[in-house]
């Protein structure tokens, strides 16, 4: 069997019923060879028959799980970007002190981006010039989490003001700002992803930003 691209997010949930089991590993590889052949192909290439062989699944087990190819393409990103956000919400959540919290928020951005990176990828080349009853409501759900994790971010650096670790600035505007340098280092990272692994370049942006934040 092939390894998967989308990282512990097809991991088999412990304690659920037999066929509800086999219905996440069935679901996950077929997620898995939509990813390796959208990335190959370019989404608008790629037929649900092409798909369903890749998987060395019938036709019929794709429609038992979504509707049509840009439902699974739909659900692909939404599961990434849902996962994604769990384990940035819960880097920011374990961690007591705000400055590692930050410091660990940061960390897990880099590992998931790397982890993740043929679904990013697919994103970026993908929904950008995807038609409109692609993007339908799309956007707008990836954008609700984003607002979310920035309004946490925006609670620790509040907690880290008081605390008097950060400087006192907009906790707001310290989150946003943090949430760009992020954005942008990881933009340049997925140009050149084989150079980043070997030079952790991310953590300039933790030096760049930090540097800015923290209290004297």
């Amino acid at each position: 069997m092939r390894p998967s691209v989308l990282g512990e997010g097809n991991a088999k949930p412990e304690g659920l019923p037999r066929r509800e089991r086999e219905n996440l590993r069935q679901r996950g590889e077929i997620l898995d060879a939509a990813v390796r052949l959208f990335s190959e192909k370019g989404f608008h290439n790629v037929s649900i028959h092409e798909i369903a062989k890749e998987a060395e699944f019938g036709v019929g087990t794709i429609y038992k799980f979504f509707l049509n190819k840009e439902d699974l393409y739909k659900f692909l990103i939404m599961e990434t970007a849902e996962r994604w956000q769990h384990a940035v919400i819960q880097a920011l959540e374990q961690e007591r002190n705000p400055f590692q919290a930050i410091k660990g928020y940061i960390t897990v951005q880099r590992e998931l981006f790397f982890d993740n990176l043929p679904v990013v990828r697919l994103y970026y080349a993908e929904t950008k010039g995807a038609c409109f009853n692609i993007r339908a409501g799309f956007d707008q759900d990836l954008l609700k989490l984003r607002d979310e994790r920035i309004k946490k971010l925006a609670s620790v650096f509040e907690i880290g003001i008081e605390q008097n670790v950060f400087r006192d600035l907009d906790p707001y505007h310290m989150a946003l700002a943090l949430h760009g340098i992020i954005d942008a280092f990881l933009f340049r990272m997925m140009e050149n992803p084989t150079r980043f692994r070997k030079r952790d370049e991310l953590s300039n942006a933790t030096e760049i930003f930090l540097g800015g934040v923290m209290s004297k």
